[in-house]
């Protein structure tokens, strides 16, 4: 569909063309500075002193930096797919990534602005999305996919609260406003995944699509829900771990069931089939366990977590952002046989990085190094494979 004239569309640059360019391309090697970042502050090898100190930083910048990158470039991408009306292109995607990127270097030097100013400027990011989000879906009355402007409203009001346990830390709680975002990313997957897995599975497999059962994707995405908000509501109803953990341990089974509706077995042989669920499997997982971790203390929760955070959203966000690389550049849906070996690697991260500190405490650090290796080659792999196709027009000639 000829959405707007190619005249028009050729005076723009390919790399503004579409939200999923900017921001799957930035996201990824944001998240390999990130990380990198990250380890030789853990190590000691350098000396910073970003916004709310390192763990304060490394918590919200792989969450709402990277996480907030990716989730941006999706939904500003979908929506166009959604109304029929073009995305956001040009000078408007310029002003929003210069937002994003603003917001990340501000928290790595809050001295530029001030500490309070640069947590107002990476506020503003997410609200400005929704905004450009929410105009065409309300243009034409689509009110079904409104549903993602509240969401960005949550996600924006977990964030605040990551900040506002910098200024208010008796009030507010830097880890459980992260832990909040964890599972507001986890939200957003689960219902994606409900949308797009039986039918990509069903495709790419060329069997029949999965009949889906409405009770099921409501039970697992409600008790997802009710997990985020007792996180989010933590500074006024308090916390209990004991809840907490069963919600979890009923949101990871219901998961399961659904996952294996899906039927994960038939997509062994497709790469961008298999990564998206294996991301899936380590979403059932990681739930299942981390919720025994909240009514079990001999199971490490602060390790655990990162089934959920590496394993599926850093495993879904790679699977997801080589399928909508490709499609939307005009390209077959066969990614470089190397992405192969980035999808094996973001696994074996989130397995190192989980089970080796349990196993080995005294190596805590040594696994933390190969994890976070593990992770910057699967999204270097991404970039040198992607980067091409995302500063460079669509291989059909059509806009986007």
């Amino acid at each position: 569909m000829q959405i707007t004239d190619l005249k028009t569309e050729q005076k723009i640059p390919p790399l503004l063309r579409l939200g999923f360019r900017p921001f799957f391309l930035s996201g990824a090697l944001f998240s390999v500075f990130a990380v990198t970042l990250w380890l030789l502050m853990y190590q000691g090898t350098i000396s910073l002193s970003p916004l709310g100190g390192g763990y304060w930083w490394h918590i919200h910048e792989m969450i709402f930096g990277f996480g907030g990158a990716i989730i941006a470039g999706f939904l500003l991408t979908a929506v166009q797919n959604w109304t029929g009306a073009r995305g956001a292109q040009g000078n408007t995607l310029l002003a929003l990534w210069l937002l994003w990127l603003a917001g990340r270097i501000l928290l790595i030097v809050p001295e530029l602005l001030g500490e309070k100013l640069s947590s107002l400027i990476d506020l503003a990011f997410l609200p400005t999305v929704a905004f450009v989000l929410a105009k065409p879906i309300i243009a034409i009355k689509q009110y079904r996919n409104l549903f993602f402007v509240p969401l960005l409203a949550l996600f924006t009001l977990a964030n605040a609260e990551m900040h506002l346990a910098l200024y208010y830390p008796t009030s507010f709680n830097i880890a459980f406003a992260g832990y909040a975002g964890v599972l507001l990313v986890t939200f957003l997957m689960s219902v994606m995944a409900g949308r797009v897995a039986p039918m990509f599975t069903a495709n790419g497999t060329k069997t029949p699509k999965v009949t889906p059962l409405p009770w099921l994707d409501k039970a697992a995405n409600g008790s997802l829900a009710i997990a985020m908000f007792s996180l989010l509501l933590q500074p006024v109803i308090g916390f209990s771990g004991r809840f907490f953990g069963v919600l979890l341990i009923i949101a990871g089974i219901l998961q399961t069931i659904r996952w294996l509706r899906w039927r994960p077995w038939l997509t062994l042989n497709v790469p961008l089939l298999w990564s998206l669920h294996t991301a899936m499997k380590f979403i059932c997982f990681g739930l299942l366990l981390l919720g025994l971790s909240y009514l079990l203390p001999e199971v490490p929760s602060k390790h655990i977590w990162h089934l959920l955070t590496i394993g599926g959203m850093g495993g879904l966000i790679l699977a997801m952002i080589a399928r909508v690389s490709l499609g939307h550049t005009g390209r077959p849906l066969t990614p470089p046989k190397s992405m192969s070996i980035a999808f094996i690697l973001i696994s074996l991260a989130a397995l190192v990085r989980t089970f080796g500190p349990w196993g080995l405490p005294e190596k805590t650090l040594l696994f933390i190094d190969i994890s976070s290796g593990l992770w910057i080659g699967a999204f270097a792999i991404f970039i040198v494979g992607y980067a091409p196709m995302l500063i460079s027009v669509r291989k059909d000639g059509r806009p986007g």
